[in-house]
């Protein structure tokens, strides 16, 4: 890719967003998990969770915000911040949670991931939330170190369904911090 990353806007996705964010996101997840798992649990998955009705539905849903990064008029990565009940490891009950966070691969590397995650945690300081969680696959070391630079810590470990078997995923949290207060003239 040869779009410069100071390009990049980060927006809220729209209706119209669908089949650009459902293509994004069966794309990023099969180029995380295509390399190690059961051919017949990637595919019943991303069935399940990608596709232009599921991605529609998800944009629409008012307790589910999709964030859409792009760079020269394509799409390089997605986030969801979602509402909803966290696991029971997460310590603040109102915590919400970046659902999915996917950088495509001509992307990675390039500083839009950080970019996107101070997109994702300044939606959910406009929620009103005061921590953030997130679930990571044990075997994806690359998004464990992202995470851990972004300063999520874990607090335990929650089920995920992927096709027909059941994974345990590391929970992370993190703080959001309150936005800064704005300076004023001494």
């Amino acid at each position: 890719m040869t779009t410069d990353p100071e390009q990049l806007t980060i927006r809220r996705a729209v209706a119209a967003d669908a089949p650009v964010v459902a293509e994004l996101a069966l794309r990023t997840f099969v180029d995380a998990f295509a390399g190690g798992s059961d051919p017949h649990d990637l595919a019943l998955h991303t069935a399940r969770s990608y596709g232009v009705p599921q991605q529609s539905a998800e944009i629409a849903h008012p307790g589910i915000t999709t964030l859409l990064a792009e760079a020269g008029g394509r799409a390089a990565a997605y986030a969801q911040i979602r509402r909803g009940q966290p696991p029971s490891c997460v310590p603040d009950a109102d915590a919400v949670e970046i659902a999915r966070f996917y950088v495509d691969q001509g992307w990675h590397g390039r500083g839009i991931a950080q970019r996107l995650m101070d997109a994702a945690l300044a939606q959910a300081r406009e929620i009103g939330a005061r921590t953030v969680w997130l679930m990571v696959y044990e075997h994806n070391p690359r998004a464990m170190a992202f995470y851990a630079k972004e300063g999520f810590r874990e607090v335990g470990r929650n089920g995920y369904l992927f096709g027909n078997s059941l994974e345990l995923d590391y929970v992370l949290v993190r703080e959001v911090e309150p936005e800064p207060e704005p300076r004023t003239g001494e």
